[in-house]
Parts: structure tokens; C-alpha cells; sequence
């Protein structure tokens, strides 16, 4: 018997070891992905969308290595859109997401103000979240990925550790609280270990500037005191890290970068624009934020090289929403959006904003309609750009109709996720490697501090004016600026259209008009 057991085991401990190493070489061979999520990035500011005077060449340089989406769209403000991100689903649903109130954790550390006190308050008034919702970083953990997340933290406004976990996050280094990362020198951030502070830097409201520009905001901004690590060195350590130590298992990194979220910080002005005569001062300590992106960009790109990773790493790059002004200044360009000939505010309905009509000497929206909390296309309409060597053609460009929710259903398929998804989303793998998608949407939706918006994927797009009690029928192949309402020339479309918004909002339109309501009030 003992000789007969003998190479028994051996036979057995071959084939463990044959299984066990083709196992390893399947999870090695699967592509690792990187998320760069822009922080108010309007399309306009990157070269290859036509920006004059911000050079993005490592962004535009994903665009030339890979596909550029032509209608990628998302919600009109941060909290809805990363939400939206997270959980693959629209935001015009009647059950809203809850988003914390932010601001709650600008105390954690200081006496009677522990960071477990406070988290506990958040999870005690949220919902419980069920057992069979999935979140972005869940599905390519499930898949057998390291997953990780850098920066301006997920969940708006306010997130917990619990809620980090049960989302899927392996490691996660940044701001919990979205109010917080508006300034960039914060005392402290959280990670899986709780509240780790940062040496030097000393202001409670991590120095988050003031706006719009005056001589006092600009002696304000450029007082160092207490400002010795600006956070997106922080982050990129993290990223830079974190890559080279997982170079050898598949991992998933998520980077929702603060970048160029204002108020502007930044701590030197790039070369490139100290002699611009074309911009302001504070306009060049804006471009210089958007240019740190770009070269964040750059510096992940040669991480990856350094390590061998480069030809199998999808790398994603998109944005939250549409672009923002953080460099107001008298005479120059109105926070509260004026147009500078008639002085009137913009209501984006009848007064629609427009760049040339507002003084934004950098076209942040690419000649769109309206910004951030618009419904109006420079407010939804972001960049899309995917790269994956071998595998993506180059300079390839997608007309097809995405959303930032199709992003988890696509990181599923990607990773070979095999559980069903029950998401608003569908994944767009396949355009992206040319083939003929198995499914595409018929349209995408949005709510809106306006209203909801449905686009549809011909190129049609309704839009709801909640103050009016109002709708826009726009054709946007032949009008991207939306000036021409087409709602008496194509009645039935314009019916058609409203019925199929009535059924994206369940029932009820003013699901998609984003109230503060839905934010959920946590007393300190």
C-alpha cells in the first residue's frame, strides 16, 4: 500500500501544482485598469478637444494611443456623479441616492470631535445598503483584482470606512469629506488604518482659498503658512507606490483626483504661463492646476512603464461633470455668471451661458451651452478616453452614446465579473475593441439643479426647465450649442421624447431635479 500511495500523492500534488500555476498565469494575464476621474474638467480644456491655451500633451497622448468618445456624458455636479459612478445607476430615480451632508468631518481629531464618533452618526441615519447591490470597486475585487482609491473619495459628501469597505476598496487614502478636499493642504486624511495626519500642514479648512479674486484673496492664497504638502504629491506617492508593489497580481486603481476643482491652489505657477500676457494672475494659477493634472497623468503613464505594465494596462480617463469657473475676477468674468455686454445673469433657459458671452478666456465648455449644474451640454457633456494597447486601435473615436454609469457594467466584463449586474449601465467593451456591441443604450438621463435631460442615441435631446415648467427639444448633430428648440417644428418627437423621460424619472419628473432634499442633514 505505501508503495502504491506513494506516487499516488505525487500525481496528485503534480496536478495541484499544474492548476495552481495556470490559475496564477490566468490572473496574471488579465489587464489591469486605472480610473483617472477629473475633478470639473471641462472638455474644453484639453488640447486635442481645441483648447488655445493649456498644453495637455500626456492627456491627448491617451487620445492618440487610444479611443476618444465623442458623446460621453454625466451628472451636471460631483455628488450625483460619482454616486452615479460607484453603483452603475442613473440619478433620476425616485428611491435618490443619499448623500451626506458635507463638512461633518472638518473636526475629526480635535477634542470631543473623535473621526469614530462622527462615523458612526453617518452610518447610524443611512440606509442600510442591501446585500445584492454592487459597487464599482466590489466587481473587480469579486473578479480577483487588488483594488485600490486615491484622492477625493468616492461617496458625496461625506463617507465612512464602512462604506469604503463594503464598496469594494482593498486600500483607500484621501479625503472622506468633499467639502474638505476643496482645499489642498489638508492637517489630516483617512485610510483603511482611520485618520492619518499630515506634518506641517496646519489649517483646519486645509487651506481652501478664497474667491473670487481680490488683492486680499491673493495675499490669503500665497501665505504658506501652514501649508507645507500640497495633497495631489500625497496622492501620486500612493498611486506610484501602490503600482509598483502590485505589479505582479491584477489590480484595479481608481484616482478621482481634486484636480482642477477650485478655489485655485497650487503651489508654483507652471513655466508655461508665468509670461502669458493673455491671462490674469489667478487665471494662471488656474492653468498651471490643470496643467499638474496633465503631468499626474504623465507620471502614472511612466510609472507603468517602468514597471512593465504599460501593454496591459487599460488606463480610463474621464471627468465628473462639466466645467467650472474658479478664477472670477472684477471687470474679467462674473462668479455669479454675468454676461459682461448686457450684465445680466445667465438662467440657462432664456439667458443661456456661453463662454465668449461670459469673458472665459479658456472656453472651458468648448463653445457648449451652459457649466456645472446645467442640464445644458457644457454641464453633462465630459470626456471619455480609453487606452489599451494592441488591443484599441489608435486614434480611434466612438460615437457612441455613453454615460459615467456604463463604466462598472464595462470594469465587469473587463475583469471577467460573472455575477449578474442589475444596473442602469451596459458595458462598452466591445466598441472598444471594434466589434459589434451586443447592446447599446437607447438613451442616457440625468437630473439636474434645472431638471432632468434625456439624450437619445440619434442625436435627439429633451430637457426639462423645472422653474418654467418647461421643455427643450434639441437636435444636437446640427446644433451642439443648443439654440434651436425644435419643440413645435416635431411634435411627435417631442411627445414621444417627454413620455420617455416621464419613464426614466419613474413616473415623475421632478425625480430628476436634483434638491438639496435629498441630502441627508448630520448634526455635528
Amino acid at each position: 500500500m505505501k508503495n502504491s500511495y506513494g506516487p499516488f500523492k505525487l500525481i496528485v500534488l503534480l496536478v495541484v501544482i499544474f492548476f495552481s500555476c495556470d490559475k496564477k498565469q490566468e490572473q496574471k494575464s488579465k489587464p489591469n485598469i486605472i480610473l483617472i476621474y477629473a475633478d470639473d474638467l471641462g472638455i474644453g480644456m484639453l488640447g486635442h478637444e481645441g483648447q488655445k491655451i493649456i498644453k495637455t500633451p500626456n492627456i491627448d497622448q491617451l487620445a492618440t494611443e487610444g479611443m476618444r468618445f465623442k458623446n460621453s456624458y454625466s451628472s451636471m455636479l460631483c455628488a450625483p456623479s460619482r454616486a452615479s459612478l460607484i453603483s452603475g445607476k442613473t440619478d433620476t430615480h425616485a428611491t435618490a441616492f443619499e448623500i451626506s451632508k458635507g463638512g461633518i468631518y472638518k473636526k475629526a481629531g480635535q477634542e470631543n470631535f473623535s473621526p469614530e464618533e462622527i462615523e458612526a452618526k453617518i452610518n447610524k441615519i443611512l440606509t442600510p445598503i442591501p446585500e445584492e447591490d454592487l459597487f464599482l470597486g466590489e466587481v473587480a475585487q469579486k473578479a480577483g483584482y487588488v483594488t485600490a482609491q486615491y484622492g477625493k473619495l468616492e461617496w458625496g459628501f461625506a463617507a465612512t470606512h464602512q462604506q469604503m469597505n463594503r464598496h469594494g476598496w482593498d486600500h483607500y487614502f484621501g479625503y472622506l469629506d468633499h467639502v474638505r478636499a476643496h482645499g489642498f493642504y489638508p492637517p489630516y486624511l483617512f485610510g483603511n488604518q482611520g485618520l492619518i495626519k499630515i506634518t506641517g500642514n496646519t489649517l483646519l479648512n486645509c487651506a481652501k482659498s478664497i474667491e473670487p479674486e481680490t488683492p486680499e484673496a491673493y495675499k490669503e492664497r500665497w501665505d504658506m503658512t501652514g501649508k507645507k504638502t500640497y495633497s495631489q504629491d500625497i496622492f501620486m506617492d500612493s498611486i506610484t507606490t501602490f503600482i509598483r508593489k502590485n505589479k505582479d497580481k491584477p489590480f484595479f486603481l481608481y484616482f478621482p483626483t481634486q484636480l482642477p476643482h477650485g478655489p485655485v491652489s497650487i503651489p508654483k505657477v507652471h513655466d508655461d504661463y508665468i509670461n502669458d500676457s493673455r491671462l490674469t494672475q489667478i487665471e494662471k494659477e488656474y492653468a498651471s492646476m490643470v496643467k499638474l493634472l496633465d503631468d499626474n497623468v504623465g507620471e502614472i503613464m511612466e510609472e507603468l512603464k517602468k514597471n512593465g505594465l504599460d501593454d496591459n494596462t487599460i488606463v480610463i480617463f474621464s471627468a465628473d461633470n462639466g466645467h467650472e469657473i474658479y478664477y472670477a475676477k472684477e471687470g474679467r468674468i462674473d462668479k455669479k455668471y454675468t454676461n459682461r455686454y448686457t450684465k445680466q445673469r445667465f438662467d440657462d433657459y432664456d439667458r443661456k451661458y456661453y463662454s465668449e458671452l461670459a469673458g472665459d478666456v479658456f472656453d472651458g465648455n468648448g463653445g457648449r451651452a451652459g457649466i456645472k449644474r446645467s442640464n445644458l451640454q457644457g454641464g453633462i457633456n465630459v470626456p471619455l478616453i480609453v487606452r489599451w494597447p494592441n488591443k484599441i486601435a489608435a486614434k480611434s473615436v466612438s460615437k457612441r452614446l455613453v454615460a459615467g454609469y456604463d463604466i462598472l457594467p464595462t470594469v465587469a466584463e473587463i475583469t471577467g465579473f460573472s455575477k449578474e449586474l442589475k444596473v442602469d449601465g451596459v458595458s462598452f467593451y466591445d466598441e472598444l475593441l471594434g466589434k459589434k456591441s451586443k447592446a447599446e443604450h437607447d438613451y442616457v438621463v440625468f437630473s439636474s439643479f434645472i431638471g432632468p435631460t434625456l439624450i437619445t442615441n440619434d442625436g435627439w435631446k429633451i430637457r426639462y426647465y423645472y422653474n418654467k415648467k418647461a421643455f427643450n427639444l434639441y437636435y444636437l448633430p446640427e446644433d451642439f450649442k443648443e439654440e434651436n428648440d425644435l419643440s413645435i417644428e416635431h411634435p411627435e418627437k417631442y411627445n414621444s421624447l417627454k413620455k420617455m423621460l416621464l419613464e426614466a424619472c419613474d413616473g415623475d419628473y421632478n425625480n430628476g431635479f436634483f434638491k438639496w432634499a435629498k441630502i441627508i442633514n448630520i448634526k455635528e
